[in-house]
């Protein structure tokens, strides 16, 4: 018998999404946030493209712009205001020295308790293979933690104004294969819904026969299907990675 979820501990002030392209977040970890906002915590997002490559039939530059204002609009549904792009390169990012000093960067602008990011193994749940984005993404956001709170990894961010922050607890994996945790969203959902609605131009290109498409359909029916295992409430579960 599969054993239940523990609830995640939601025993902190402020959280860092960090995500490889627009949408990423909404795909379940929103409406978590969508419940920690209305708690009163402060949640900022990094993105770390603008997820210009998605749409196969619009050119980069605009859909890196429509991808940009829709992941603000979305992120805006479920109560965050903070969001930025790193301006990595969408399909090849790389998992490098470049990007943990972005997202370093990230972590102590914002300094955080917690890190929430989608699942990096490289395979999801269903067995398909996972991009390299997300793969490459979620390490670096491993390394990143520790740089962050180490005065001599990076000195240029001490110059840039950016204090060294050792303040990161954990990282919760939000859909990872491996995860042991869940946040009941029941409050969260119709937030959620929103906010991946708000991706209208990337879900339109879709096709038609993709369930991703389908914002509210999609969600309910994943988040239903975790909340077997926490109480029968949509719940979305987590991996939690000590820092």
């Amino acid at each position: 018998m599969t054993e239940p979820y523990e609830p995640l501990p939601e025993d902190w002030g402020r959280a860092l999404c960090v995500a490889a392209h627009p949408d990423d977040l909404e795909y379940g970890p929103a409406c978590a946030v969508a419940r920690w906002t209305a708690q009163g915590k402060f949640v900022a997002y990094a993105i770390a493209t603008r997820g210009e490559a998605g749409i196969p039939d619009l050119a980069p530059d605009a859909t890196g712009a429509l991808r940009a204002d829709e992941q603000v609009r979305a992120a805006k549904a479920v109560g965050v205001r903070d969001v930025e792009f790193l301006g990595h390169p969408d399909g090849t990012i790389e998992n490098g020295l470049p990007l943990r000093r972005d997202l370093a960067r990230a972590i102590r602008k914002y300094r955080p308790d917690v890190l929430v990011t989608i699942n990096f193994y490289e395979r999801w749940r269903s067995g398909d293979w996972n991009s390299a984005d997300h793969r490459n993404v979620g390490v670096a956001l491993l390394d990143a933690a520790n740089d962050a709170g180490n005065p001599w990894v990076f000195p240029e961010l001490l110059e840039e104004g950016h204090e060294p922050w050792p303040g990161v607890r954990w990282l919760a994996v939000g859909g990872s294969p491996a995860s042991t945790y869940a946040v009941d969203v029941t409050d969260g959902l119709e937030a959620g819904i929103e906010a991946l609605a708000a991706h209208a131009g990337y879900l339109a290109s879709l096709p038609p026969d993709n369930p991703m498409a389908d914002a509210a359909g999609y969600l309910t029916t994943k988040l239903t299907r975790f909340g077997a295992r926490f109480g029968g409430v949509p719940a979305l579960p987590f991996e939690i990675i000590g820092i």
